[in-house]
């Protein structure tokens, strides 16, 4: 399976995307149009080992909920990111069991060569 999570108004994950430019194959999910499922999200935890690995504390929303001044559990990172998308540290990408999280020139360098 090939797919990307991402949001379409986030110019960066346009930017990736396009950077990467995934073949037809490659499904992609505007996580704000189509909100993960917490199956997906169980999926994403089991490639990368935690939900915290999954959490964006980059998020404006992060402060606003007041996370920022309490410990956060596993089970919290999984909650706060199926209530609000953009909790999602983005873009998502999936291929062939392989997962990588974010912009970090690591993450899109890995995604480029896997997706090639």
């Amino acid at each position: 399976m090939k797919k990307i999570y991402h949001l379409s108004s986030c110019d960066t994950c346009q930017r990736i995307i396009k950077e990467i430019n995934p073949g037809e194959d490659v499904i992609l999910q505007d996580i704000k149009k189509n909100p993960i499922t917490a199956d997906q999200l169980e999926e994403m935890r089991k490639l990368t080992g935690n939900y915290e690995n999954l959490f964006s504390k980059a998020s404006k929303k992060f402060k606003v909920f007041g996370l920022n001044d309490q410990p956060l559990t596993e089970e919290d990172y999984r909650k706060y990111i199926l209530v609000e998308y953009t909790f999602l540290k983005r873009p998502v990408m999936i291929v062939d069991g392989k997962i990588f999280i974010g912009n970090s020139a690591k993450a899109v360098e890995g995604a480029k060569a896997a997706f090639a």
